[in-house]
């Protein structure tokens, strides 16, 4: 009786299922065998530079690890990817929430990679859970068609509340996407708070992206951006609302004007798109590859790259040393009780922060004896 039983698992008499393709088998186990092993520092490398797109995750992933050794690993693996960096266009992109960030992104990358023939990168500064630390919006379930382009990758970097690290992360993840091949790198923020300034300080064109008809209460983070934007784009110019984003689009550029001029010489400007539709699109990345020809023209973009540079190496300095200090003992067995003084109004916040600074002054020389030792 048992052997009558036929399932969906026994063959069919006549019928033979098909094999997959040998290439698609090779190609799976392939990705299957690098997310199993660990891999060298040399590994690391040759997959990125070879455009490994699970290598290169894998690589950020070491980015945002708070783990000692796997950030020195990560930094041995940016040391040798950096002679490989810096040949690509990075733009930055901001906006009020529901300004449409997401699918213009989407929109753009297509345009990119379809028409320009380019590789594109997406790194989104997303807000943190508060429970687990991790991205809340979810970049690859909100830009569906561009994540299952073989020519995009897109990552999201939780913020976890600290702008400077995210910073960090970006930067650097920057430069390891640009050795694998991307010559567009193109960073999201979570469009509220501070993180603009932070993006606006690792990106060559900066792009604010409003809407028609907002109203300044939900636009009021525009002041505070407008004047570190290249370009303000209103999108959504469609349908019914076309008439008026081009109004939105007269008012933004009038306001623009007020603005005191660019260093770089760029005028900047307003323009309308629509990433639904794709109008304005090829418009927007025209108005970019101005920007960067004016600017490789005057000198200024090489020099804005070295002063980011520099920039950069001034905050690592600074993290460093707050790590260092969070981490010395002695301040630490002091900290609780100065911070209860504080509250308890016993003592200044001044005369407290100097305390612990000098108790870590006094550390440090002990330090470096027993290290000679």
């Amino acid at each position: 009786m048992a052997d009558e039983i036929k399932s969906a698992m026994h063959e069919v008499p006549g019928c033979k299922a098909q094999e997959p393709p040998a290439e698609l088998l090779s190609r799976v186990s392939s990705l299957a065998s690098i997310g199993r092993r660990p891999l060298s520092r040399e590994q690391y490398v040759e997959g990125i530079l070879a455009g490994e797109r699970a290598t290169l995750a894998r690589a950020i992933t070491l980015i945002e690890s708070t783990r000692d050794a796997d950030r020195m690993l990560a930094e041995q693996i940016i040391e040798d990817c950096l002679p490989h960096s810096g040949n690509s266009i990075r733009l930055g992109i901001t906006g009020v929430p529901g300004a449409g960030k997401s699918c213009l992104i989407e929109s753009l990358g297509i345009y990119l990679i379809e028409e320009q023939q380019q590789k594109v990168a997406v790194l989104a500064i997303d807000p943190s859970s508060q429970i687990s630390g991790g991205s809340i919006l979810g970049d690859k379930t909100r830009m569906t068609q561009l994540a299952a382009s073989d020519n995009a990758f897109i990552r999201p970097t939780p913020s976890r509340g600290s702008l400077g690290g995210v910073a960090r992360r970006t930067r650097e993840a920057m430069l390891l996407c640009e050795a694998a091949g991307y010559r567009s790198i193109i960073v999201e923020t979570i469009g509220v708070g501070q993180s603009e300034t932070a993006v606006h300080g690792m990106v060559d064109f900066f792009l604010l992206v409003l809407l028609a008809g907002a109203g300044d209460e939900l636009q009021g983070i525009k002041r505070g951006v407008m004047e570190m934007a290249d370009l303000v784009l209103i999108n959504k110019a469609d349908g019914d609302n076309i008439r008026a984003a081009e109004r939105a689009r007269h008012d933004a550029q009038n306001a623009l004007h007020y603005l005191p001029a660019s260093a770089s010489g760029w005028m900047p400007r307003a323009q309308c798109c629509s990433a639904h539709s794709g109008s304005g699109i090829s418009e927007l990345w025209q108005a970019v590859l101005e920007y960067a020809a004016l600017a490789r023209t005057n000198g200024w973009f090489e020099d804005l790259r070295r002063s980011q540079t520099l920039s950069w190496m001034h905050e690592i300095i600074e993290q460093g040393l707050l790590h260092l200090f969070d981490a010395n003992a002695e301040v630490m067995k002091s900290k609780h009780q100065l911070e209860k003084e504080v509250i308890e109004g016993r003592t200044t916040s001044f005369r407290a922060a100097r305390r612990l600074l000098e108790i870590y002054s006094e550390q440090r020389p002990a330090a470096a004896d027993d290290a000679e030792r």
